[in-house]
């Protein structure tokens, strides 16, 4: 196949490339970066392109995977920060859509991103695919972004939305910001640490990603996300015995609250979700729990 990415110089991008130039696929990737960056992260053979207009209705693409979006938690939440958020999550999507229908051969299938927080902050609920969307600024989000790459349905192409939890990853991500302070003794549950959190290994996001361009059948939202989720005090003491210190401190509700703004409920707030419809569709996770996922990247 011939594959255009977007968010393919990410964490899940990269890899996702090297994987599937190895199976003999072909990988274009949109991205703002220079080429010989782009290369170096992704592989020597990708083809760069710098602008969606290089996408001309003379060009065919098999698949399209949309994984680009700037990270949800890296800054706090200002109106320009919002705006950016949504600029490149939806306008890019919108963009996407254009291309495919202008397109004189289209693609087959459309994989694009989404994430867990369309739920909103559950408690105790747990979640599958058929819950609804919540209405907080993250939920809005990715409900809007996945509304952005809906019309492709009316065009014949196979549309999957990847509703995607915490990545645990080898290099980069969520494991790479927590490793050393806990390594150091200092890891600390948030709050009161009940907070669901709904994660995933790396390899088991690419599998199921490459299971759903396989699946000729699949099709709607999917839950990128372990079928074990843990609390954060339960992640905190797992995460905290595979690298054989203690984790005893907790960091108080009220000073994330005051850092963090409108963006605590990422932190203390979660989803307690379950991947029913990728297990229904015959994927099976490799990692399927936190302790033996933690051992496997970081033992």
């Amino acid at each position: 196949m011939h594959l255009l990415i977007t968010g393919a110089t990410g964490t899940l991008g990269r890899p996702l490339c090297t994987t599937l130039q190895q199976t003999g696929h072909r990988v274009t990737v949109l991205s703002r970066q220079p080429a010989e960056r782009v290369r170096a992260l992704c592989g020597r053979d990708v083809e760069v392109w710098n602008d969606l207009a290089a996408w001309t209705p003379e060009r065919h693409f098999d698949a399209v995977v949309n994984l680009a979006g700037e990270p949800i938690a890296d800054a706090r939440w200002t109106a320009a920060r919002k705006a950016r958020l949504r600029d490149s999550r939806i306008a890019l999507t919108e963009q996407l859509v254009q291309r495919i229908a202008a397109a004189h051969r289209r693609p087959a299938v459309l994989l694009s991103g989404s994430a867990v927080g369309v739920y909103g902050d559950g408690g105790e609920r747990v979640f599958t695919e058929a819950a609804p969307p919540a209405a907080d600024f993250a939920a809005r989000l990715c409900a809007d972004w996945e509304a952005a790459a809906r019309p492709v349905q009316g065009l014949g192409l196979r549309l999957c939305w990847l509703r995607t939890g915490l990545v645990l990853a080898r290099d980069g991500g969520l494991l790479a910001r927590m490793r050393l302070p806990f390594s150091l003794g200092l890891g600390a549950r948030l709050g009161d640490g009940r907070q669901w959190m709904s994660w995933i290994h790396e390899d088991d996001w690419h599998a199921l990603l490459l299971h759903l361009l396989a699946d000729p059948q699949a099709s709607g939202a999917f839950n990128l996300t372990a079928p074990q989720p843990v609390t954060n005090a339960e992640f905190t003491a797992q995460l905290a015995r595979a690298l054989h210190r203690p984790a005893f401190l907790a960091a108080p509700a009220w000073v994330l609250k005051l850092a963090a703004g409108e963006m605590a409920p990422l932190l203390l707030g979660g989803q307690r979700v379950l991947p029913a419809h990728a297990q229904a569709r015959g994927f099976h996770f490799r990692h399927p729990a936190l302790g033996g996922a933690l051992q496997d990247l970081l033992g």
